[in-house]
């Protein structure tokens, strides 16, 4: 076999190799979503365990570093969390069950306080079809309406869900203590086991970075959510709202979801007004508080305690409010930016793959050989 033989033959050898690994590649980010979506009972519960556990490695370091054992510093930090939690579920659910129960008696109260708007809408309706009557030879085409299924009620909801739910929350709260009883032996023997000392050093930057920035994430926009909640707590309070208190925790956990959290939340605000308050324009000034407070927060006080650090691009944030929202529901957008931030620290720190040189200069779309041929040919005709 001659050299030039040789050579054609590693040429497409790693051609071959360059498309099964493109191909694969393709095959495994489409597969992906779907898998994450159908073992959601699975994936969902593992991945907000793995990123509440990162968020509480700060907390545990510090433990340790005191002398508290591993498993009792990760027993401490769990049980931290799960009393955190459970106060502001308790805060939350139990006045929000109220309100859904007294919902059906208010709707005359929304719909008299809403009489004003729909009397407005109604003319401008009017006067827009007559206009239209006047411009156009046909009759304006009736609206259809859509039919509308009633929900289903909230307890058989809830008993039909609950093992399940149970399940997952036990499978979770395991996955934190044990990621956090063995998170300093883990990340030691990660490190431990690379070849090189450059290696063990770019794997410890990884996981410190991963870390900090998740952590420093989590704890900053929780803090920030917290106040926010209150100084809308505040707010209603002084404006005579009932139940500040599950208000301002609801806007604070809906604050978590960038961009469609703040919306929810004033459209729920907007509408308890609706059944507390008897003038339309009092009725909105609870969801005119929460806008202008969310307004300050977003424009203001986050940009100035997160700095250019943890600054991300919106598109991304979008997208991956999209993605996990499609395939986790309202979990999924909860967990959407901690997952993103933990994406962006592997890729920075691992690098950002060259996929137009992987197609373009040494993957699968090589130039014909006939056009090689062509192209020499031109060249030597010019240098000749």
């Amino acid at each position: 076999m001659t050299p030039a033989d040789q050579q054609e033959m590693n040429r497409r050898r790693d051609r071959l190799l360059a498309s099964i690994a493109l191909t694969s590649g393709i095959g495994l980010i489409l597969a992906l979503p779907f898998a994450l979506r159908a073992g959601a009972e699975f994936f969902l519960p593992l991945a907000a365990a793995l990123v509440i556990a990162i968020a509480l490695v700060p907390l545990l370091e510090w433990m340790e570093r005191r002398g508290l054992p591993s498993g009792l510093a990760a027993l401490i930090a769990m049980v931290g969390f799960l009393l955190v939690a459970n106060t502001a579920l308790v805060l939350i659910v139990v006045p929000a069950t109220d309100w859904f129960r007294i919902l059906p008696e208010r709707l005359p109260k929304i719909q008299a306080n809403l009489a004003p708007l729909i009397d407005f809408y109604a003319n401008l309706q009017r006067f827009v079809d007559e206009t239209v009557q006047m411009l156009a030879t046909g009759p304006v085409a009736a609206a259809q309406t859509a039919a509308v299924e009633a929900p289903r009620s909230l307890l058989q909801f809830a008993a039909t869900s609950a093992p399940s739910a149970i399940i997952q929350m036990v499978f979770a709260l395991l996955i934190i203590y044990f990621f956090l009883a063995g998170w300093t032996k883990l990340r030691r023997r990660t490190i431990n086991s690379r070849g090189s000392f450059d290696g063990a050093m770019a794997v410890a930057r990884v996981i410190q970075n991963v870390v900090d920035a998740t952590s420093a994430y989590v704890i900053t926009i929780a803090t920030i959510n917290l106040c926010l909640g209150l100084a809308v707590a505040v707010a209603l309070w002084v404006i005579g709202m009932p139940s500040p208190l599950m208000w301002g925790g609801i806007v604070a956990l809906l604050n978590f979801v960038p961009y469609f959290g703040p919306m929810l939340a004033a459209v729920l605000l907007a509408l308890g007004g609706l059944m507390v308050f008897d003038d339309v324009w009092m009725a909105l000034l609870p969801a005119a508080l929460q806008v202008g407070f969310h307004l300050v927060e977003a424009n203001v006080v986050t940009p100035l305690l997160l700095g250019r650090r943890l600054t991300m691009n919106p598109l991304l944030i979008l997208v991956s409010l999209t993605f996990w929202g499609w395939v986790w529901g309202t979990p999924g957008a909860l967990l959407a930016v901690p997952l993103l931030i933990i994406l962006q620290t592997v890729v920075s720190a691992a690098g950002t793959p060259d996929i137009a040189g992987f197609l373009f200069e040494q993957g699968t779309l090589t130039v014909p050989r006939r056009k090689e041929n062509d192209e020499k040919e031109e060249t030597d005709v010019a240098d000749g």
